[in-house]
C-alpha cells in the first residue's frame, strides 16, 4: 500500500460515517472514503488483484460493501476513518504532484512533514508551477472540489517573456478556442511590464492541462513563472514555500457551505462553535439587532470626525448650555473691515 497516494478521486460525496451501519456503497468508493487512495486508483488496485473482501480476492469494482465487511488492501485492513480535513500547502517549483514518478523526480509527498497523515491532492500543479495546492485526507471530497462544475475560481500570478496589452487580456473574458480546444472565460489583469517580461494575473474555473501556458503562447508570450494564488475561497496568503497549514474545521465548514459540510460531516468543535457565536454577538453581526441599527462598537464616520475637529478647533468647547450632547451650531462670523469709514 502506498504511504501517501496521489489524487484523482471521483464524484460521490456521501459520508459513510453518517450512514446506517449496514448501508451499502461501491468497494472503490469505500476504499477512497477511508483515505487509502483515490477512487480511480482503487479500481486499478482491484483489477490488479490487490483487494480482498471477506478473505476473497476481487477483480471487479462492481461490488457493494457495508461497514461489516472486512476489506484488505495489500493484506492490510482499511484504516479507521478520520475527520475530513483540508490543508493549505505552498508547493515549491521543481516537485511533481504524484506519489511515484517514472523519471524518479522528487514528489511533493516526499517533502511533506512527517506528522501529516496520508493525504491526496485536490487537483494538480505541474513541476514548474508553484503556489497553493490543497491537500485532503478524503478522496471523494477531493474529486468533488476539483471538478469544473464546482465553479471555484483558481487565480494565478503569471510572469511571461513578451509584451501584452490590457485590451488583449480583456478579450479572454469571452473564452478562446486554440487548435480546436475551447477554453472558458478567463479574468486577466495586467500588473506591470518589467524589462523583457510582463506580469499579470489570470483567473479561471476549468483548469485544463497546461491551459495558461497554451493561451499565453497563443498570445505570443512565453511563461517563465507561474504561481497559484488561490483555489476557490482558500488563499496562499503568507505561507512560505514548503509550508503546510491545516484549515480549521469552523473555517472549512463556513467556506464549503452547509450542504457539503453536512455530506462530509464537517463540524467545528463545541468550543470553536461557541467562540464564533460569542464573536458574532460581540460585533453585533448576529441578529436581534434591526438592520441598520447602530452598535456601540461602531466607529465615528470620517465626516463626523471632521465636524468635531472643526467645532473644537482652537480650543473652543461645545456650548455648556447645550444638554443634548451635540456640538453647538457654528455661528456665522461678521467680517470687520479695518478701513476707516469715510
Amino acid at each position: 500500500m502506498n504511504k501517501k497516494p496521489d489524487t484523482k478521486p471521483h464524484d460521490d460525496t456521501q459520508d459513510p460515517s453518517s450512514e446506517a451501519p449496514h448501508a451499502q456503497m461501491r468497494i472503490a468508493k469505500a476504499i477512497a472514503r477511508a483515505g487509502v487512495c483515490s477512487r480511480r486508483e482503487a479500481e486499478t488496485y482491484i483489477a490488479a488483484g490487490r483487494i480482498k473482501v471477506n478473505g476473497k480476492k476481487i477483480t471487479s469494482p462492481a461490488l457493494n460493501v457495508t461497514s461489516s465487511d472486512k476489506i484488505l488492501v495489500d493484506g492490510q485492513p482499511l484504516p479507521d476513518q478520520e475527520p475530513v480535513k483540508i490543508w493549505r500547502y505552498h508547493k515549491p517549483k521543481g516537485l511533481v504532484t504524484t506519489a511515484k514518478d517514472e523519471k524518479d523526480r522528487e514528489t511533493i509527498f516526499s517533502k511533506l512533514p512527517d506528522h501529516l497523515p496520508r493525504t491526496i491532492t485536490i487537483g494538480r500543479l505541474d513541476i514548474n508551477t508553484e503556489g497553493l495546492l490543497l491537500l485532503t485526507n478524503d478522496g471523494e471530497l477531493a474529486r468533488h472540489l476539483e471538478l469544473p462544475k464546482t465553479g471555484w475560481l483558481r487565480r494565478y500570478k503569471v510572469r511571461a517573456k513578451g509584451s501584452i496589452t490590457q485590451d488583449k487580456l480583456n478579450a479572454l473574458k469571452e473564452g478562446i478556442t486554440i487548435e480546436g480546444i475551447k477554453y472558458g472565460p478567463i479574468q486577466a489583469q495586467l500588473i506591470k511590464e518589467q524589462g523583457s517580461n510582463c506580469w499579470f494575473t489570470m483567473g479561471l474555473r476549468e483548469g485544463k492541462n497546461r491551459e495558461i501556458k497554451r493561451i499565453c503562447e497563443h498570445l505570443g508570450l512565453n511563461v517563465n513563472r507561474l504561481i497559484r494564488l488561490s483555489f476557490g475561497p482558500f488563499m496562499l496568503g503568507d505561507l512560505k514555500a514548503g509550508e503546510v497549514e491545516d484549515i480549521k474545521p469552523h473555517i472549512l465548514a463556513d467556506q464549503l457551505g452547509p450542504e457539503l459540510s453536512e455530506k462530509f460531516n464537517i463540524k467545528p468543535s463545541t468550543n470553536q462553535a461557541q467562540s464564533k457565536k460569542d464573536a458574532q454577538k460581540k460585533s453585533g453581526s448576529k441578529s436581534g439587532k434591526k438592520p441598520g441599527s447602530k452598535s456601540k462598537f461602531n466607529k465615528a464616520s470620517p465626516t463626523n470626525k471632521k465636524e468635531n475637529r472643526n467645532e473644537n478647533k482652537g480650543g473652543k468647547k461645545n456650548d455648556p448650555g447645550n444638554r443634548s450632547g451635540k456640538p453647538s451650531p457654528r455661528k456665522t462670523q461678521r467680517r470687520i473691515s479695518k478701513k476707516p469709514r469715510p
